[in-house]
């Protein structure tokens, strides 16, 4: 029984009907392609919708979670009890001489593009992580040498009050995948980046090439969240992975990628249970034969 849905009326008040979702599969919102239904599912297209949302939650003690492109998530099979916040419809991107202001779900390889059009300089590394701006800022994303923290200069993050706050670059204590917007359970509204100025052809190069390198390693082919697992200090996560025997091992419908032990990808007719059990064997095998604790990079949310 959905016990949430008695709410849905505050939110219909100020939301298309298109927009507010019941019982919704949220297999269609993350790039697993798994996982069961949001007792409700929010499609805010405004900052203020967004801001609106969560203090009613608050206010009526409802769960809730906000997503972004769903790159970097798990859903169980059972679904999310309470609401998730889908931003992927609040995505603004400004340029202001050197800066570039995005909103929460703008895409990056969209701000890459942007940047590049405006022959700014700096933002490339991220022209193919397959998330949003707030995911991004949320976990410090980071490919090829570079991360967030090399770029951002400030963040509206909503805290834990409910209130709209500005944070610095030093006040959002970024670290290797955390920020303090991790550590507090914050929601990114926008983010600011200074850049500098470059030449088109210059920065179209580096991202074709780092595109190669992406498109050459990765299966991208396959539904997954990208690395499954955090770098593990002095190790690469899919070294041992693949050093425990373990590439192309599958449980039901999830495998290690043969193309690049890192990542668990569905090939097709995965569950979420598989996947979690998939992730729960190599962690064991890794621990087992390396003693080395691997920690998932890709967040589990949902019951059973």
């Amino acid at each position: 029984m959905n016990k949430y849905s008695k709410f849905i009326g505050l939110f219909n008040e100020f939301y298309n009907e298109t927009d507010v979702k019941i019982d919704e599969k949220l297999s269609g919102y993350v790039n697993f392609k798994v996982g069961g239904p949001a007792d409700i599912l929010l499609i805010p297209e405004n900052e203020e919708q967004v801001l609106k949302s969560i203090n009613i939650c608050k206010e009526n003690n409802i769960p809730f979670y906000v997503i972004g492109n769903g790159s970097n998530i798990l859903v169980r099979d059972g679904g999310f009890r309470g609401v998730v916040i889908s931003l992927k419809k609040v995505n603004n991107i400004t340029v202001k001489d050197d800066k570039i202001i995005a909103e929460c779900g703008a895409m990056l390889k969209a701000v890459s593009d942007k940047a590049m059009e405006n022959s700014l300089t700096g933002f490339e590394f991220a022209c193919g992580i397959p998330g949003t701006i707030g995911g991004a800022v949320f976990m410090n994303a980071g490919a090829y040498d570079g991360e967030i923290s090399h770029v951002i200069e400030s963040a509206d993050v909503i805290n834990e009050d409910g209130k709209v706050v500005t944070l610095t670059k030093d006040e959002l204590d970024f670290g290797y995948r955390s920020s303090l917007v991790m550590k507090k359970g914050y929601v990114v509204l926008s983010a600011t980046f200074a850049l500098k100025k470059g030449t088109v052809k210059t920065i179209k190069e580096l991202i074709d090439d780092l595109t190669n390198k992406r498109e050459s390693k990765q299966p991208l082919e396959y539904p997954s969240a990208g690395s499954t697992f955090k770098r593990p200090t002095g190790y690469f996560a899919g070294k041992l992975i693949q050093d425990a025997g373990l590439k192309g091992y599958s449980i039901g419908g999830a495998a290690v990628s043969e193309k690049h032990s890192g990542f668990v990808i569905n090939k097709g007719n995965a569950t979420a249970k598989d996947i979690t059990d998939l992730i729960k064997y190599i962690q064991d095998e890794v621990k087992r034969q390396f003693g080395v604790d691997l920690h998932p990079e890709v967040r589990i949310i949902g019951e059973e």
